[in-house]
Formats: C-alpha cells, sequence, structure tokens
C-alpha cells in the first residue's frame, strides 16, 4: 500500500482511470461494439492494473519486506509475494 500522501494520490489517480476504462468497456459491450476496439480496450485495462500492482509491489517490497531482513527471509517473502501474483 502506498504509505506517502503522493504515492496514494497517484494510486488512486490510477484506479479512477481503470473505472474509466472498465466503464467505457461495459458502455461499448452494450452498445455491441466490433471486436477489434474491445480487444483494445480490453488490453489497455490489463496494462493499466499492471502498471498499478507493478507500483504497488515495488512500494511493498521497499517498505515493508526489506526492512531488516536477512538475505535468505527477504529471497524467500520475494519469492512467495511472485508466485501469489503469477497465479
Amino acid at each position: 500500500m502506498p504509505h506517502s500522501p503522493e504515492d496514494k494520490k497517484k494510486a488512486l489517480t490510477r484506479v479512477r482511470r481503470i473505472r474509466g476504462q472498465a466503464e467505457a468497456l461495459e458502455r461499448a459491450l452494450e452498445a455491441g461494439a466490433d471486436c477489434a476496439p474491445v480487444l483494445q480496450q480490453l488490453a489497455a485495462i490489463r496494462g493499466a492494473v499492471n502498471g498499478l500492482m507493478s507500483e504497488i509491489l515495488e512500494s511493498h517490497i521497499r517498505e515493508e519486506l526489506a526492512a531488516e531482513r536477512s538475505p535468505e527471509a527477504l529471497a524467500q517473502d520475494l519469492t512467495n509475494l511472485v508466485r501469489s501474483y503469477l497465479r
């Protein structure tokens, strides 16, 4: 979770943008849009979610996991974290 007010604001802005993209996708589906624009919108949403996840993961690693851990414990925690999000 972003801890600084600036990082939190950036994360919320990204979430709101993703919500707007999802709403645009919903409208396109309701209108019976062609497949190509729907697929393009889905790819944009996936990219936005992946970007947000990347930022949150980086913040978590820097602020939570790296604090006073042995290299072995950090490696195990990072491995568990990556495995849980690659499923």
